[in-house]
């Protein structure tokens, strides 16, 4: 390699990792590590004892004795049809996956180091319940076993996995969730403006912004609400349509408790959202003000000490080691210190130096609390498993067979003293800001059996979550919790579809699921007016696209031939609002639409589902929806052939619908198949034509039904 090349390498990787001065690198060969005794590793299985039943979709029913039986099967399904993804997961959970994809992974792994994943989960893990201990390790025994089957398929220095790894994914992934990466990336903002992506193609690498929005729908409807007297539950959450935040759906039954159905991300051993037969939640994502950010007063003679209710006090300085790959066996070994203050962990910018606190800092607990819920049979237990806190952030809403609904913003709310603006940046050197409480889960904004007979959130504030008369009030919570107050165009339509319908149907609760309509007080709306109001004379291409708006019912339905020229438009507008980002000039916009569609149609008046496609494998299919609509679709890239292909939004989604004497009747769909990887696969895509016609299918719950349309029955490891 020519020096002229070589000092290229370091510049490039200098400038992805953003903090070149404070890095000092090596050239290394790595010669990799000894190979795994696969015996060994194989030998655990024996301990379990499970059936994997597929369905006639593929979906994994999972039955055994314990709950680590049924957890061991997961793993070892889950690897089946997405090993990719699940050790790609283990590697950045361990801050090491630069060593895999190189330098775009260099700042995801420094902060594995800087969010002290490790030290968190080494100290916690011994003092974890010794029946959550046993279910972390079933699923890296399960892990495992598979990979010792399918070596090839192995990253090298993979294996073992660990219980520990699972918790460690718990631990690092969880606080991003409520946008932790915005604050760094804020923090950076002179030299950097990225954050770390959760899409399908750049999984945990640090991108120019997350490639898809993480978003959902949910609402709860009680006996008083409905036509029949049922209870009904939908769980949709909008994630990308694969990589580590992808659904995939499994149902677990053991004798010792666990009989639920739902979803799971790679590398969870329990389901994270779903039903049992007497209950279930669903999640949004809810985004409290649960960071703050302090700056510190650096001794000019010590950089490693800062100044404190007077005095300097010394920082906790560790040496953080990022191995990055380059090219065959070469890869750099940058080293960089890692700071604590008494607050969190410092970040050293050349701006300043500044310390982080935020929710979820030391906490192990997540997976105790994601058990409790999964095995709770009714509201009492499962407010006890809320009471927990472990999680740091994410909207709970809730239904069951007795007829109980509730809706909980959930977060870890730091307590902080009055008199301070904590949405500014803080002084570093008084103890009193550095809060060390939450509040009290009983503190929280919650809704439990409001009387107008609903709970509804998609991302919006959660005092707009019912009947106006029932609704939580801002003056109720003290401003220090920083609740968000913003709505999106999901939180309007839905309020606008379910306030008004006194009794909901059956079909009315699935039609409001996969309504494609804009809000009247949406930002689209208000660019519709705009663009109508412009002064496009002597542009017949415009002045066409006038027309078009000026006759856009505000539905994006997949027939609509006025849809195109509003959607692709306004798109642009409302991923700069979903990412916080500054506004695209939105007369640009259009006339990059106008463009756009005439290239590749020749026309403007283009049915929405010629534009709007779910691609699979064979699949190549018309969709209705859009993005921010309770039928969310989001396609942010054209294809050579001009069309958008959705890469997120609806994903695995369930109705739970029990009747007065109790029974379930359970439905989902999923938006490729259970074989997520698997292109020979007869469920790579065998769900999709559902989804993109908007039906679902029946859950078998019984074991004959199961049993009667299964397609593989099997045990792992025997």
């Amino acid at each position: 390699m020519s020096r002229l090349r070589l000092a290229g390498l370091v510049i490039v990787l200098l400038l992805v990792v953003g903090i070149a001065a404070l890095f000092v690198f090596g050239l290394r060969v790595n010669f990799g590590t000894a190979e795994p005794d696969y015996e060994a590793l194989a030998a655990p299985a024996s301990h379990y004892d499970v059936e994997i039943i597929r369905d006639k979709f593929g979906v994994p029913h999972l039955y055994g004795q314990r709950d680590a039986d049924v957890v061991f099967g997961l793993a070892y399904a889950q690897a089946e049809d997405d090993w990719a993804t699940m050790q790609e997961i283990v590697v950045a959970a361990r801050g090491n996956l630069a060593q895999q994809r190189g330098a775009d992974a260099a700042v995801t792994d420094y902060l594995v180091h800087l969010l002290r994943v490790w030290p968190t989960t080494n100290a916690g893990y011994p003092d974890l319940p010794q029946n959550i201990r046993e279910i972390a390790e079933a699923y890296a025994h399960g892990t495992n076993l598979w990979a010792s089957e399918n070596p090839d398929e192995v990253w090298d220095g993979v294996l073992p996995v660990t219980g520990e790894d699972v918790i460690a994914g718990f631990v690092f992934k969880t606080p991003f969730f409520y946008g932790l990466d915005g604050v760094f990336k804020e923090l950076f903002e002179e030299t950097r403006s990225k954050e770390i992506s959760l899409g399908p193609d750049n999984a945990f690498l640090w991108t120019e912004t997350p490639k898809y929005p993480i978003g959902s729908n949910a609402f709860a409807v009680a006996p008083s609400r409905s036509t029949d007297g049922h209870t009904r539950l939908l769980v949709n959450s909008h994630q990308p349509f694969a990589g580590p935040v992808a659904w995939y759906e499994a149902r677990l039954k053991s004798e010792e408790g666990l009989d639920i159905a739902g979803g799971v991300f790679p590398g969870a051993p329990v389901i994270l959202h779903g039903h049992n037969r007497n209950l279930g939640w669903a999640n949004t994502v809810n985004k409290p003000d649960l960071a703050d950010v302090y700056v510190l007063d650096v001794n000019p003679d010590n950089p490693n000490q800062y100044r404190l209710d007077g005095a300097w006090r010394d920082m906790d300085v560790s040496v953080a080691t990022i191995k990055v790959k380059l090219f065959g066996p070469l890869e750099w070994h940058a080293q960089r210190d890692v700071k604590y203050s008494e607050h969190g962990p410092v970040l050293e910018t050349e701006h300043g130096v500044y310390a982080v606190r935020y929710a979820g800092m030391g906490e192990t607990r997540q997976l105790v609390q994601y058990h409790s819920l999964n095995r709770a049979n009714n509201l009492e237990e499962w407010m006890d498993a809320m009471r927990l806190q472990a999680l740091p952030s994410i909207n709970y809403v809730y239904g069951d067979k007795d007829g109980n609904i509730a809706y909980i913003y959930n977060a870890q709310m730091p307590k902080r003293i009055d008199g301070w603006d904590w949405q500014k940046y803080l002084p570093g050197d008084r103890s009193e800001l550095i809060w060390t409480e939450y509040h009290e889960f009983d503190a929280l904004p919650q809704l439990i059996n409001p009387p107008s007979g609903f709970v509804f959130n998609a991302n919006n504030t959660p005092f707009e979550a019912t009947d106006e008369a029932n609704d939580l009030r801002p003056e109720n919570f003290p401003v220090t919790m920083g609740v968000e107050t913003q709505m999106t165009n999901r939180g309007y339509r839905g309020l606008e579809l379910l306030r008004p319908d006194t009794q909901i149907s059956a079909e009315e609760f699935k039609e409001y699921k996969f309504d494609k309509t804009y809000s009247k007080d949406s930002e689209l709306a208000k660019l519709i007016e705009m663009w109508l109001a412009e002064d496009f004379s002597g542009e017949p291409d415009m002045e066409a696209a006038q027309r078009l708006l000026a006759d856009f019912d505000m539905s994006a339905d997949m027939d609509d031939t006025n849809a195109a020229v509003a959607v692709l438009a306004g798109e642009p507008v409302v991923w700069a609002q979903i990412q916080g980002t500054p506004m695209p000039d939105t007369i640009q916009s259009l006339r990059d639409t106008v463009a756009h569609l005439m290239e590749h149609w020749g026309r403007l008046d283009v049915p929405w589902g010629e534009v709007n496609r779910i691609r699979r494998g064979d699949v190549d299919l018309p969709l209705g929806g859009g993005p921010d609509l309770l039928r969310a679709v989001y396609a942010r890239l054209p294809q050579e052939d001009g069309r958008l292909v959705a890469q997120g939004g609806d994903t695995m989604i369930y109705i739970a619908d029990w009747a007065p004497d109790g029974s379930l009747k359970s439905e989902s769909i999923h938006q490729f198949g259970s074989a997520t990887l698997d292109e020979t696969s007869p469920h790579y895509a065998d769900q999709s034509p559902l989804y993109a016609t908007e039906q679902f299918r029946e859950i078998p719950w019984g074991r004959d039904a199961l049993e009667a349309e299964a397609t593989r029955t099997y045990k792992p490891g025997q």
